[in-house]
């Protein structure tokens, strides 16, 4: 196995701010939902008494049927009825700001690091279009199922050949977001030679 555990000296090393103190948990937190509610289509949506196509027509007569008043067809407590207070389209986003994006981010960097979850590689590359070169060449480099592999830029062969893998992800370290970071069993860096280029991968315009 040529992948190598990022410890914490190195990536100190690398000028990758790690946190040692317990600041940040909560910004993980608040990251995540507000990621997880940003994907959320709010597209749900029930009718009113106003809103349901019937008849304005009164039922029946108001006295001498025996059966209790109504006035219109429309009423919620009927079947076919409008719905009272049912969900309507609505955005579910939340405002997060860029320094709290920058220290979840930074925070969920950390934590991997520090249970020695992060591993780098000098390159991963497949020679040829196969999904089982790909799954082979995984194998060799870490045991792990799900893993989040990072790159500066993937070549064509190795994107076509890992996409289909759905335990494993492929993200630039442009796009890596803080929820990624969290949902896999083991993070693999690849394509950075250099501690200036490993620090640089990390240190984009927007922390998500």
């Amino acid at each position: 196995m040529s992948a190598k555990v990022l410890t914490k000296a190195a990536a100190k090393e690398a000028k990758i701010d790690i946190i040692e103190d317990g600041r940040g948990t909560q910004a993980v937190h608040d990251v995540v939902v507000a990621m997880r509610a940003a994907r959320r289509s709010g597209s749900a949506n029930t009718k009113t008494k106003a809103e349901v196509d019937l008849s304005g027509a009164k039922p029946w007569r108001q006295k001498g049927t025996g059966r209790a008043r109504a006035g219109y067809k429309s009423s919620p407590i009927w079947r076919g009825g409008g719905v009272v207070f049912g969900p309507k389209p609505r955005d579910y986003s939340k405002k997060i700001s860029k320094s709290v994006r920058r220290l979840a981010f930074r925070k969920a960097l950390s934590e991997r690091i520090n249970a020695g979850d992060v591993l780098t590689i000098d390159k991963f590359v497949i020679p040829e279009l196969k999904t089982k070169s790909f799954v082979t060449l995984l194998k060799k480099e870490t045991d792990a199922r799900k893993v989040l592999l990072i790159s500066d830029v993937f070549d064509q062969n190795t994107l076509k050949s890992g996409r289909n893998v759905k335990p494993v992800t492929l993200a630039t370290a442009s796009d890596v977001n803080t929820e990624q970071l969290l949902a896999f069993e083991k993070i693999l860096i690849t394509h950075i030679k250099s501690r200036t280029q490993l620090s640089a991968s990390f240190k984009r315009k927007s922390w998500t």
